[in-house]
């Protein structure tokens, strides 16, 4: 999501938590400590997030473009997933046979699987949207995060059944050069937005709409919401952008990778 507010975000109340899960994973064994950054010595993440598997790294730079073409659009659904808010958000996009990228909280990812598994299940992609939503990260040390992105990545992982996320989107576009690399080297290409829809700020449908409409020449990346709060604008924003869109010859992809 975008900077709302500054700060930690609504999801720092619950670091504390989420770090103490953190301790008792690593016992595991099934997981083990071993990523590492492109370039450079990471600490090592508490878990990793893929069991006895190789990662293949993908490129370092911010994504935006669609895998679609130039009539692309991407569909990015960030800070879930919500049992309220995302399984509505799910029956929108099966309605009108759209993917979407869910860029995930871990804490969330941890406190609701089932619906993960539902977002994988219904061919949606993953992201990795960090463990507590810090949306100061680029303030803060390397070891710190590093441990937001690795143990958001394990979390999502988890919760998924073994489907890593494809992506890691800073929370409120907070990346630095070392967040980028580490994520890429985990295989997860850094995403970035150009439509910001406000929806965060819940505008009004309407507003929402037209935000999407005057900014998508800026480019393919929109940027939604499924949680923090109430989302019933976003799932009525969806409702009547999906169509319009593709009656306008738009169709619906993934950022490239």
């Amino acid at each position: 999501m975008a900077r709302h507010g500054g700060g930690r975000g609504w999801y720092g109340k619950v670091v504390g938590a989420a770090l103490g899960v953190t301790v008792l994973a690593a016992g595991a064994a099934m997981w083990t400590a071993q990523a590492g950054a492109v370039g450079g010595s990471a600490p090592k993440a508490t878990a990793s997030a893929t069991p006895g598997g190789a990662v293949k790294p993908v490129e370092v730079s911010i994504v935006h473009a669609s895998d679609t073409g130039a009539r692309g659009v991407n569909i990015t659904i960030d800070d879930g997933p919500d049992p309220v808010w995302t399984p509505q958000v799910l029956d929108v996009l099966r309605e009108y046979g759209v993917k979407a990228t869910f860029c995930m909280v871990g804490t969330q990812a941890q406190a609701h699987p089932d619906l993960v598994k539902k977002v994988v299940a219904a061919g949606h992609r993953l992201c990795d949207h960090s463990v507590s939503h810090d949306t100061t990260m680029d303030k803060q040390s390397r070891a710190y995060q590093s441990q937001q992105i690795l143990d958001a990545e394990r979390m999502i992982t988890k919760a998924s059944g073994g489907v890593r996320p494809m992506y890691y989107r800073a929370p409120g576009g907070a990346f630095t050069p070392y967040s980028r690399t580490l994520a890429a080297s985990r295989g997860m290409r850094p995403l970035g937005w150009n439509v910001d829809t406000k929806d965060f700020e819940r505008p009004g449908t309407n507003a929402i709409v037209a935000t999407v409409e005057r900014e998508l020449p800026n480019g393919p990346t929109l940027l939604f919401h499924d949680a923090g709060g109430d989302r019933s604008q976003t799932v009525e924003a969806l409702r009547l952008l999906l169509p319009r869109l593709k009656d306008q010859g738009y169709s619906f992809g993934f950022p490239v990778r």
